[in-house]
């Protein structure tokens, strides 16, 4: 197997590694965006349909937690279906859902088209991106410049899709960012034409259903419960002891299986790569971050500053435009400092950030004192995505990056959920200056607990 992607590796020609290596970056980009435009439509959305703050906050949240519960049964069906067949039929979910939710009459069908299919067509295409981009490019630079490339347009999705939100909310309606994205899918579609499977699928491969449905059900009840914190605390503990309690049977249902002989969906072996385990906790926290801040920062300016969609989108530049940046320096970087290094300086940056937001948020009521804190966000986060990416990717053997690429997408989308959750229920708890602050403290703090996982990492890190 070894052999197979390492002869794939050396004969695919650069041309094609490059139309290749932008139908993944662009999927990246798509989902990213998707995940973080709705940002800005909060107000327009919930009087055209009718709802409320929270229930467009619940849409948010429901498409990113549909990601990250079914992320890793859908990375386990790349080795039985194939990258390429699984990257495609994503695709094709995840338009029929853009299209649904640009047609939507009511909050219902937006639910079922924005958070449901594109929730899984979003787990069906992710993974082979991060599975194809690591067995593509086999050394530690080449794979940084490839996953710079794909976290810089990942990243600029999350950070840049509220002022692509606004801009087309406002020179059109919300509905047509949703045909955006089918637009884009398309583009992808086209490109994914040059994509080469390096591995062949293995349909004799097993797929652990139980397992499936126990990780999902489980990573549902956890996400509820954060949601229900504001309106019942007993029902926030009750959901979350639930959801703990399901997730311990799905573990142990996974030591059963692989002790009898079996292949279960999530190798509990997974777990005794120290690196990796603390790779996987820097990536949550991050995208934790990224998500908590864009949802909280996007829904003061707009219900307490009274800011609309396009102004709201145009503050967020600043955040893309140091995202960006240190991106699409992650080669340079990956070849002059050690990874924990820059994941390190990453949080720092970004916890600086969030200090500074909230210090001027408080002292000016200028939409420009909102600037310096997105940069240093938007430059802590670009710097350290990729190398918690490739720490993780890099912990594992080829034949395990189908295992692997499905937790790591899931951990960072469980991130994303966390975030939006965590700040959406303080926010909707009172949305004020104090909420505001209230929600970047909490942020900020949690984001000291990735500098310490990073902190705990190995100075040297080293590939499979």
């Amino acid at each position: 197997m070894t052999g197979t992607a390492g002869t794939a590796g050396t004969t695919r020609q650069p041309t094609s590694q490059r139309h290749v290596l932008a139908a993944l970056a662009l999927a990246q980009f798509i989902c990213s965006f998707a995940g973080s435009n709705m940002n800005v439509m909060i107000n327009d959305i919930s009087e055209d349909l009718d709802t409320t703050v929270q229930g467009v906050q619940v849409a948010i949240t429901a498409f990113l937690l549909v990601m990250a519960a079914l992320m890793i049964p859908g990375g386990r069906l790349t080795d039985r279906y194939g990258r390429k067949r699984c990257f495609l039929t994503g695709l094709i979910v995840y338009a029929i859902g853009a299209l649904l939710s640009a047609a939507a009459p009511g909050l219902g069908v937006l639910i079922l088209g924005n958070s449901v299919l594109e929730g899984i067509g979003t787990a069906l295409l992710i993974p082979p991106v991060y599975i194809l981009t690591t067995l593509l490019y086999p050394d530690v630079t080449s794979r940084a410049r490839a996953f710079g490339v794909v976290m810089a347009l990942g990243g600029v999705g999350a950070a840049a899709g509220p002022l692509i939100g606004g801009l087309i909310t406002t020179a059109i309606s919300w509905r047509a960012a949703f045909v955006f994205q089918a637009l884009v899918i398309g583009v992808i579609v086209l490109l994914s034409r040059r994509i080469d499977d390096p591995l062949p699928p293995d349909p004799t491969r097993s797929f652990d259903t139980v397992g499936a449905v126990l990780s999902a059900v489980g990573l549902v009840l956890v996400v509820m419960g954060i949601l229900a914190a504001d309106d019942n605390v007993w029902l926030m503990i009750a959901l979350l002891v639930l959801g703990a309690l399901v997730l311990g049977w799905f573990f142990r249902s996974a030591r059963a299986k692989e002790a009898s002989g079996q292949e279960p969906l999530l190798s509990p072996s997974l777990f005794r790569n120290r690196t990796s385990n603390l790779g996987l906790v820097t990536q949550n926290i991050q995208w934790l971050v990224l998500m908590g801040t864009s949802f909280t920062v996007a829904a003061y300016l707009q219900v307490v500053r009274g800011y609309d969609a396009i102004q709201t989108g145009v503050v967020f530049t600043a955040a893309t435009s140091g995202l960006l940046a240190s991106s699409l320096c992650a080669e340079r970087l990956a070849r002059r400092y050690a990874q924990r290094t820059l994941i390190m300086s990453g949080f720092v940056v970004s916890i600086a950030g969030m200090v500074i937001l909230i210090v001027l948020a408080r002292s000016f009521s200028s939409a420009w004192a909102f600037v310096p804190g997105l940069v240093l966000i938007g430059l802590g986060l670009g710097a350290m995505l990729t190398p918690s990416v490739n720490v993780v990717q890099s912990s594992f053997p080829e034949e395990r990056q189908g295992e692997i690429s499905g937790l790591s997408r899931s951990v960072s989308n469980l991130g994303s959920s966390f975030g939006t959750a965590i700040a959406g229920t303080i926010l909707v708890a009172g949305l004020s200056r104090n909420a505001y602050a209230a929600a970047m403290i909490t942020l900020a703090a949690i984001g000291l607990l990735g500098l310490t996982a990073a902190a705990l990492l190995p100075r040297a890190s080293r590939t499979a």
